[in-house]
C-alpha cells in the first residue's frame, strides 16, 4: 500500500470520527435542551398547586389529578415510546413525543375548568417518554467510554431546569399569574421540536415488526391502575374498595401481559430483559433510590411554607431560594458523577449518591430547625442526585443490547415512576396520621379574655417528618444492597 493510500485513508477514518462527534455534540445539546424545558415545566408547576385550588374552585383531593394524570401518561409513554423508537426510529418518535409536549404546553396556561387542565397534563405526560428516547439515541452515538460524560451533561440540565422552575417559574406565578408560567414556555417548547427536526441524527437500525396491540392495552391498563391506586389510595382510604379494586385489576391485567407476552411471536417488551442481573436490579434500584428522592421533594416544601410552629411560613419564592443549591450542586457534580461513573464504574457511582442521600435524610432527622439547615440537608440531597442518575442510566445501557436501548430506558422509567408515587403515598399516610394545630387566622370576635377567637388548622407534625425520613432511609438500605449485588462494568477507552 503506498504511502498517499494509507494518508488518505487516515484521513478519511478520521474525517468519520470528526463527523461522529459532530453529531453526537448535536444530540447532546438538544438533549440538554429537552431536559432544561421539561424539568423547568414540571418544577415551576408544583408552587402552583395552592394557587389553582382557588383558581379552580376545588380542593387538594382533586387538584391531585393535576399530578396524577402526568405520572400516569408519562409511565405509558415511557414505556410504549421507547419501544416504538427502537422499531419506528428514535428521531422519528422523538418528533412526535416532543409535538405533543409543544402542543400540551401551549394549551396549558388557556384551560378554564380543573377538568380541562388535567386532560392538558395528560398530553403533556407524553413529553416523559422523551428522556428514553434521548438517553437511547446517546447510546447509539457516542462510544461507550464517552457515555456517562454525556448523560452527566444532560443530567445536569434537568436541575438547572428545576432551579429556574422553583424561582422564576415561582416568581411568575406570584405576580404574573400561574397560566404565564405556562405561556413563557410556548416558544421554548416549539423551538425544541424546530432544532429536533433541523439537527438530529438518528443512525439506529430499525426493527421492522408488528405491534403487539393486545399486550399493549393489557401493560398500559396495569400501570394506570397500580399507579391510580398509589396516588389516590390516600384520599379514598388503603382498604377501601375503589382502592383495592385499582390495585387487583393491576395485578391481574400486568399478570395477563407477562403471559401475552411469552406466548406471542413479536413481544412489546422482552421479558428476558428482566432476566439480565443488572438490568433487573438496575431497575428495582431506581424504583427505592426514586421513591427515597421524591419523599425528600415531597416534605420540603410543607416543612418550610406551613405555617409555624409546624413549618416555618415561607413564600413560595422563599422556598424556591432555599431548595436552589439543590439544583445548583446537582448541576456543578454531574461531571463529577460521571466521571466517577467512567473512571470506577457506574455500580461505584450510584453506591456513593446513595450514601449522599443517606447523609441527607440523617441531616433532616436531626438537623431541621432552621431554612439555613434544611437549604445544607437539601444541598446534600442535590449532590447525591448526581452520582445516582448517571449511575443507573449507564449500567443499564452497558448491560442491554444497543438494539434494545429504548426498550430498556422506557422500562427503566416505569420502574422509576413507580417508586415516585410510593413517596406520596407514604408520606401521605404519615402526614395524615401525626399532625398539629397551627394558627391561621382570627375572628374579630372577643373570646373570653382574648380580644379575638384564633382559627386553627392541623398540618404534619415533626413526627409526621420524622417517620417520612426514617422510611426513606430504609428505601436507601434496600437500593444499596440490590446495588452491591449488580456486576460492575468499566469501559476502557477503545472498547465501545
Amino acid at each position: 500500500m503506498s504511502t498517499a493510500t494509507a494518508a488518505g485513508g487516515t484521513a478519511v477514518a478520521h474525517a468519520a470520527v470528526t463527523g461522529r462527534h459532530e453529531k453526537a455534540g448535536i444530540t447532546i445539546g438538544v438533549m440538554a435542551f429537552m431536559g432544561m424545558l421539561v424539568t423547568y415545566v414540571e418544577t415551576m408547576i408544583t408552587p402552583a398547586l395552592p394557587i389553582l385550588v382557588n383558581f379552580f374552585n376545588t380542593n387538594y383531593d382533586q387538584l391531585s389529578w393535576v399530578i396524577t394524570a402526568y405520572v400516569i401518561s408519562g409511565t405509558i409513554s415511557a414505556a410504549i415510546f421507547g419501544r416504538l423508537a427502537d422499531i419506528y426510529g428514535k428521531k422519528r418518535i422523538f418528533l412526535v413525543l416532543a409535538s405533543g409536549y409543544a402542543v400540551a404546553i401551549s394549551l396549558g396556561g388557556f384551560a378554564r375548568t380543573l377538568q380541562e387542565l388535567i386532560a392538558i397534563r395528560a398530553i403533556q405526560g407524553m413529553g416523559m417518554g422523551m428522556f428514553p428516547v434521548a438517553f437511547a439515541l446517546l447510546n447509539d452515538q457516542l462510544p461507550k467510554e464517552e457515555l456517562a460524560l454525556a448523560q452527566g451533561i444532560v443530567s445536569a440540565t434537568f436541575a438547572g431546569g428545576a432551579a429556574v422552575g422553583l424561582v422564576i417559574g415561582a416568581w411568575i406565578t406570584q405576580n404574573f399569574g400561574w397560566e404565564w408560567s405556562y405561556h413563557s414556555a410556548i416558544p421554548v417548547a416549539i423551538g425544541l421540536v424546530a432544532l429536533a427536526y433541523a439537527v438530529l441524527h438518528d443512525e439506529s437500525v430499525r426493527k421492522e415488526q408488528g405491534i403487539d396491540l393486545p399486550s399493549i392495552v393489557l401493560l398500559g391498563g396495569g400501570l394506570v391502575a397500580l399507579i391510580l391506586g398509589l396516588s389516590e389510595g390516600q384520599s379514598w382510604g388503603w382498604f377501601s374498595a375503589l382502592t383495592l379494586l385499582s390495585f387487583s385489576l393491576s395485578a391481574v391485567m400486568l399478570v395477563a401481559f407477562v403471559y401475552s407476552e411469552k406466548r406471542s411471536r413479536e413481544p412489546f417488551i422482552n421479558m428476558q430483559l428482566l432476566g439480565v442481573r443488572n438490568v433487573f436490579l438496575a431497575n428495582f434500584t431506581g424504583l427505592f433510590s426514586m421513591a427515597g428522592l421524591y419523599f425528600l421533594f415531597y416534605s420540603i416544601p410543607p416543612l418550610l411554607q406551613d405555617p409555624q410552629p409546624a413549618g416555618f411560613g415561607v413564600s413560595i419564592i422563599q422556598s424556591g431560594i432555599v431548595l436552589l443549591p439543590a439544583s445548583l450542586l446537582s448541576m456543578a457534580f454531574a461531571p463529577i458523577g460521571a466521571k466517577v461513573t467512567t473512571d470506577r464504574g457506574p455500580k461505584v457511582a450510584i453506591i456513593i449518591g446513595t450514601a449522599i442521600l443517606f447523609l441527607a435524610y440523617m441531616g433532616l432527622y436531626f438537623n431541621r430547625g432552621s431554612e439555613l439547615s434544611v437549604a445544607e440537608d437539601a444541598a446534600i440531597l442535590g449532590l447525591g442526585m448526581s452520582f445516582i442518575f448517571v449511575g443507573v442510566i449507564n449500567i443499564l445501557l452497558l448491560s442491554t443490547p444497543q438494539d434494545k436501548s429504548g426498550e430498556a430506558t422506557g422500562m427503566n422509567v416505569v420502574f422509576r415512576n413507580v417508586g415516585t408515587s410510593l413517596a406520596p403515598a407514604i408520606g401521605g399516610v404519615f402526614e395524615t396520621a401525626y399532625v398539629m394545630n397551627a394558627a391561621v387566622g382570627a375572628v374579630p370576635v372577643r373570646y373570653g379574655v382574648l380580644p379575638f377567637i384564633p382559627v386553627f388548622v392541623q398540618f404534619p407534625s415533626g413526627q409526621a417528618f420524622d417517620m417520612i425520613y426514617l422510611v426513606g432511609m430504609l428505601f436507601l438500605g434496600i437500593s444499596l444492597i440490590l446495588t452491591l449485588l449488580m456486576k460492575n462494568i468499566i469501559i476502557r477507552k477503545g472498547e465501545g
